[in-house]
């Protein structure tokens, strides 16, 4: 009979006294001295960030906490609502609906940018691996992830701001530069203004870091989980889940009420 392969785990373990995370001892290495965001960096990457890899993770971080009432943000109040005893339940439906086009879609972007430079040592003509990404997407009459905003014209101004940081700290290289390029191009073949959005951002700036685009997403899980929790606090304060429940069905059957 064939031996079972051993459950093993190198994130944390446990004894009566210690808890320990990653290799450091909770309450005498990690409490009172790392944030929130330079623990999400050593659960992502095994070691501590450096002062300048803390400041560019905290700041993408940061920008996807909160963008007002978004489809998320909708959900999640929605879902407290009808069930008011399970905050989580709330929470963990705006979470569902981080997907292709709101949030998730860093992942795409990331995807994009790491696949067609596996390798960012290497020269590459930047220019050229653009245009074979545009032309990917504009033959596949697919928008290209990572560009063009419906509110925010002519820019993002996260993205830019964003990329501010990042070179400020040193994280300027090839990742941003083809996302830029691929900006670009976009603008030339679809004939539009297509400017960087903040998961276009966002998804450059975390393959700086060398975080693998299969968890890009979850620096989005993680930032809107902490804005979703601020809308369960103001429903509970202040509710309109119901007032945009009544609206919705209101106008939505009014057609069907007409005399």
């Amino acid at each position: 009979m064939s031996q079972r392969k051993p459950i093993r785990t190198d994130i944390a373990w446990s004894t009566p006294s210690t808890i320990t995370v990653k290799g450091f001892d909770l309450c005498k290495d990690v409490l009172g001295t790392l944030s929130l965001g330079d623990m999400a960096f050593l659960e992502l990457t095994d070691r501590l960030p450096t002062t300048r890899e803390s400041v560019v993770f905290n700041a993408i971080a940061v920008t996807l906490v909160e963008h007002g009432l978004t489809p998320s943000a909708i959900a999640t109040r929605m879902t407290y609502t009808g069930a008011p005893e399970a905050m989580q339940a709330a929470v963990a439906a705006g979470l569902c609906g981080l997907g292709s086009v709101f949030v998730g879609s860093m992942e795409t972007a990331a995807r994009m940018l790491q696949e067609a430079l596996p390798d960012p040592a290497k020269k590459a003509d930047l220019g050229e691996l653009a245009r074979g990404i545009v032309e990917h997407f504009h033959a596949r009459k697919q928008a290209v992830p990572g560009i063009g905003h419906p509110l925010h014209k002519p820019e993002d101004p996260r993205a830019p701001r964003l990329f501010q940081i990042a070179a400020e700290n040193g994280f300027d290289g090839p990742y941003i530069k083809l996302m830029r390029q691929v900006a670009k191009e976009a603008q030339s073949v679809y004939g539009k203004p297509l400017p960087i959005n903040a998961t276009g951002a966002i998804a450059a700036i975390a393959s700086e870091l060398m975080l693998p685009w299969r968890i890009v997403r979850g620096i989005g899980v993680m930032a809107r989980a902490i804005g979703l929790v601020g809308h369960v606090l103001e429903e509970m304060r202040a509710p309109m889940a119901r007032e945009i429940k009544a609206r919705a069905e209101e106008e939505a059957t009014a057609h069907l009420r007409k005399v």
